[in-house]
Formats: structure tokens, sequence, C-alpha cells
């Protein structure tokens, strides 16, 4: 069976800095065939999820996460899976389609998709699990026995039962930040998190100055509309001082974002 990327951290460790601090409020551990498989819920200022760590035989760690609601979605399709490898019965390779695929789905959580597929090969039959993000980046998966995926099941329906479906604001992925120069002074625009929701903070920084303010995202449109109406009515008033010079955009993300203040609830 394919195993997917390896992670680098223990299925128990807490992530770093900037991601905020990240708290395991629960954790099961199940053997399958040569497999581990750790099913951790984590809460962070972001909300609650549930990681899912595969470990191999030969100590090759895979993971992917699961906002609570995607994972309740992944615990009724493991159902359907199960139903449906038990009608299979014993594996015949000459009915086996050339890709492996015997049966498929899709879960879309936000900017995440999870790829579903019972794969058959000379190893045997399993579920392999693939997490994308959709702006990007690599793409991580673990693989579960066929035989396991009830085991599996009935671990998650424990952990949903215990901690709920609802996922206390957690949206996986983040925009990333960006900036402007503005002759001597720089505004980051960073995108955090928090339990009270999503929010912009926008840093004007000057030298060793600092300022920052934060706008919850109920009210982006509302700063917006007012941003247009002033723009609109310099240009009507035809004194708008903005020129090519007056500012210099810088699209690429900043790699100073400040959403680590997301300790700061929006107000």
């Amino acid at each position: 069976m394919s195993d997917g990327d390896s992670g680098d951290d223990q299925p128990s460790s807490r992530r770093g800095a900037g991601q905020g601090e990240e708290q395991e409020l629960a954790s099961k551990m199940l053997q399958i065939q040569s497999k581990r498989f750790y099913l951790d819920v984590k809460e962070n200022p972001r909300g609650k999820f549930i990681k899912v760590a595969e470990i191999g035989a030969d100590g090759r760690r895979s993971q992917v996460y699961l906002a609570l609601s995607t994972a309740a979605e992944f615990r009724d399709h493991l159902s359907s899976f199960s139903d449906y490898y038990a009608s299979l019965g014993p594996p015949n390779p000459e009915n086996v389609p050339e890709d492996g695929k015997l049966k498929s789905e899709v879960m879309v959580k936000t900017n995440r998709r999870y790829y579903l597929d019972l794969k058959e090969n000379t190893r045997g039959r399993f579920l392999r699990v693939s997490q994308t993000i959709s702006r990007g980046g690599p793409r991580s998966q673990i693989a579960i026995p066929a035989q396991g995926m009830i085991e599996f099941r009935d671990a998650l329906t424990d952990l949903l039962e215990e901690f709920g479906t609802d996922d206390g604001g957690f949206r996986g992925e983040l925009p990333e930040g960006r900036h402007i120069r503005v002759d001597n002074k720089i505004f980051y625009f960073d995108i955090g998190q928090n339990n009270r929701g999503v929010f912009m903070r926008v840093s004007e920084v000057k030298t060793n100055f600092r300022n920052a303010i934060t706008i919850p995202e109920k009210s982006w449109s509302r700063f917006r509309d007012i941003f247009a109406e002033y723009v609109d009515k310099m240009k009507e008033d035809g004194k708008s001082g903005a020129g090519p010079s007056s500012a210099t955009s810088e699209i690429p993300p900043t790699s100073t974002a400040t959403s680590s203040s997301e300790r700061d609830p929006p107000k």
C-alpha cells in the first residue's frame, strides 16, 4: 500500500509558535495489521480538529487533518465503504480495474479536498485517504487496510460522541499575508483566526514604530465600502494625491505575518 508524505511531528506533539498554542484533548491508538494509527483530538485558537497519523512498520509517518464536521462525514463514508468491501468477496486479480480503484468518493471542506479511494493491489485491499489544499502544496495521505475500516469508524465515532461535530470556527488554511510600501512606511495585512472568529490585522511599520488594528471578518465589507466611498469622493473633487510613485504594491506573501497575534480577539 502506498503511504503519504511523512510528517515531522509525533502524534502527541504540539505545533510550533505562529500556529497558536495547540492542546491535545484526547487520543486513540489503533493497531491494524502492521500499522499503527493515532487519532488525536486537538484544539488551537482556530478550533477543534482531529489529526490522523499513520505509522508504518518501517517507522514512516503520514498524517491528515480533519475538522470535526469532516470527520463525521468521513465516519459515514467508512460505513458505506465497509459495506461495499464486504460485498466484494475474495480478491480476483482478473476483475481489478487498471488503476486498482474499486470505489471512490470526494469530501470538500472550505479550501481542502479529501479523496477516498478503495483500492486493490498485490498486497491486498485498502482505503487511501488523500488530503489536498486548493492553493497548492504537497498532498498528504494515509492508507487504511480494508479489514480495519470498521475498527477505524468505531474509534472515530467514540471521539465524535465525546466532542461533537462543531468545528468551533476551524477553517484549515487561511489566505497568506500581503504588504504594501507607501513612502517610508510598510502596511502589513494578515489574516488570523481565534475562538471568536476570523479577523484581519493591519499593521503600520515605520523604522522601529509599529501600530496595528484588528478588523473582524463580519465588518470587512463595510470597511471596503467606506474606503471605496472616500476614493470615489477624492477622484470627483480632483484632490487625490495618489500617483504611481506614492505606493508600491508588494503582492508576494509576507514572511513576517502578524497573525501570530491571535491572542488578541476581534472587538
